[in-house]
């Protein structure tokens, strides 16, 4: 799998197809794989004619495992997709994030609009704002000695899912805990390119599309029907919903 350092960061990442350039960013304790490669997204996108590129976010999967939560920041994991982008000579992509990965997509487009054609914000509603979905609770679940000495809900899933996808426990706390800076209506209303808001209607995490999708300018609101958080990711509605807005980027 490729590489590049984004300062003393190792950042892993695939770059597969030809066409128009997506970067995918994926969520908090997921990878590249378990977000983008196994739900059939990369293939799914290749066969639409478009160069897929993804990256582990930095404390996740194949990249660089860090330690304290001033790493994390949201404008600091925005940066790294700045420079996957730099370092494969991109100008501009349509940039898909789902939950964290979508707040550091919302964050790029009022930071740095010239380097998106569009933001597809997934599994992130009206809580980029209002905040909510996993907090302390889940950073004390990942620091758990086990699964058993967990009680709370949240922290219960979180940390099943870091089992399974064998992740870096305390690095995952560390990101949690730094990147839970929120972004203010003013800033979102301030996101200045066409942007795709697709939340599950029963995801209990990231708060309300549709409320989100009156704040932002030139947004359009995609329902996934019946799909919580964890389980929108590969949906064909979403796939759909997805090609359509992209087709209409052009």
């Amino acid at each position: 799998m490729p590489s590049f350092h984004h300062g003393d960061v190792e950042i892993a990442y695939l770059d597969e197809g030809d066409g128009d350039p997506i970067v995918l960013v994926h969520g908090f304790a997921s990878t590249k794989n378990v977000n983008w490669v196994y739900p059939t997204w990369v293939s799914e996108l290749r066969k639409d004619g478009r160069r897929v590129i993804a990256l582990d976010n930095r404390g996740h999967g194949e990249s660089a495992k860090l330690y304290d939560a001033a790493d994390y920041s949201i404008p600091i994991m925005s940066g790294d997709i700045v420079a996957l982008m730099d370092h494969l000579k991109i100008d501009r992509a349509d940039v898909m994030g789902y939950s964290l990965g979508g707040r550091m997509a919302a964050w790029l487009g009022l930071n740095a609009p010239e380097r998106l054609r569009s933001a597809i914000l997934g599994g992130i509603g009206i809580a980029m704002i209002e905040g909510g979905g996993p907090g302390e609770n889940v950073a004390l679940a990942l620091e758990a000695p086990s699964l058993d000495d967990i009680t709370d809900p949240m922290g219960r899933t979180f940390r099943a899912f870091a089992d399974q996808t064998r992740s870096d426990r305390l690095a995952l706390a560390a990101c949690l805990r730094g990147s839970r800076g929120l972004m203010t209506e003013e800033e979102s209303s301030g996101i200045g390119v066409p942007v795709l808001i697709a939340v599950g209607t029963n995801d209990e995490v990231a708060g309300s599309a549709q409320a989100l999708g009156r704040i932002i300018p030139d947004s359009e609101v995609l329902d996934i029907p019946g799909r919580d958080h964890m389980r929108a990711v590969g949906d064909k509605v979403y796939k759909t919903g997805v090609l359509d807005f992209l087709s209409r980027r052009k």
